[in-house]
């Protein structure tokens, strides 16, 4: 009886709030995890941020599916990518397949076949948000690992470190960085080539309620930025950029699963962009169920 008493009032104490030393009554704290390093109010938490076309997704995906197909050409020569992906969440831990196949045809002939299979993960690691809510950063590590199928387009097994943060600031705008560091592993040519790799997507949210589409929840324009230096080989130094000027329109819910499509315009930023890239377009259907 008295543990059961004694359980009961500490139970009564955990629900009251925390009083200061003058005597106020304190909020309770709303951080949690290793080192208090997270925050249960932080937006990133609800699975919102847009998902990017170019630039690899960055934010908490509890249930998703999607197809991709970019489509890019230089001259005489275009390239073909279509792309399948699901996405589960554990909690903040983020697991992600990916199974791509490319398509090059140049004048020299035309290669594909499918590509390296990407098994990626991802997960928080420190959250700030500001006391109104207005400012809510989350910064976080990833790893991707390329697994080659010995296709035409996939030889070599790739290994990709990153870290990401994902910004919102108000009710309206987005801003999700990436950057990693990618190694190829075997032997030719590639055999050991290293590029640090970077990404930022920048999104502005618009409600059905402000802008009243129809069939539409939300419209989101969005631009793309997506960028590698190459570290290593004959070309040490050798940075391509692109640009992405894209929107997403994330669609009611049909039952349980809401449809999120997708179309952006690729082109080149820099010369060395443009040497393999005069234009292009990606389109994406995203399922969340």
């Amino acid at each position: 009886m008295l543990s059961a008493a004694a359980l009961v009032q500490a139970t009564a104490w955990a629900d009251d709030p925390v009083v200061s030393a003058g005597g106020s009554a304190m909020p309770p704290s709303t951080r949690y995890g290793l080192f208090n390093a997270l925050d249960h109010r932080s937006w990133y938490n609800e699975g919102n941020f847009p998902e990017p076309f170019l630039v690899d997704d960055s934010g908490l995906e509890i249930n998703e599916a999607r197809l991709d197909w970019t489509h890019t050409k230089a001259g005489s020569s275009h390239s073909d990518v279509a792309s399948a992906e699901v996405e589960k969440g554990f909690g903040l831990l983020t697991l992600e397949l990916k199974v791509p196949y490319a398509r090059d045809v140049s004048p020299d002939g035309t290669s594909q076949g499918i590509g390296n299979i990407e098994v990626g993960a991802r997960h928080p690691i420190y959250q700030y948000v500001s006391a109104n809510g207005f400012f809510d950063t989350t910064l976080g590590a990833a790893l991707e690992v390329g697994i080659p199928v010995d296709s035409p387009v996939s030889k070599h097994t790739e290994l990709v470190p990153k870290i990401f943060n994902d910004l919102r600031v108000g009710e309206h705008f987005t801003m999700q960085s990436l950057f990693g560091y990618s190694t190829l592993f075997g032997g030719g040519a590639d055999g050991g080539l290293q590029a640090f790799e970077y990404g930022f997507v920048f999104g502005y949210s618009i409600p059905h309620s402000q802008l009243p589409l129809p069939g539409v929840r939300q419209f989101i324009p969005m631009f793309e930025l997506k960028g590698e230096t190459q570290m290593t080989h004959d070309n040490p130094g050798r940075n391509s950029l692109l640009g992405n000027a894209c929107f997403r329109l994330n669609l009611n819910t049909i039952g349980r699963v809401q449809p999120r499509i997708g179309f952006g315009f690729v082109f080149p930023i820099n010369g060395n962009a443009r040497a393999d890239v005069h234009s292009g377009f990606v389109a994406s259907l995203v399922f969340e169920y």
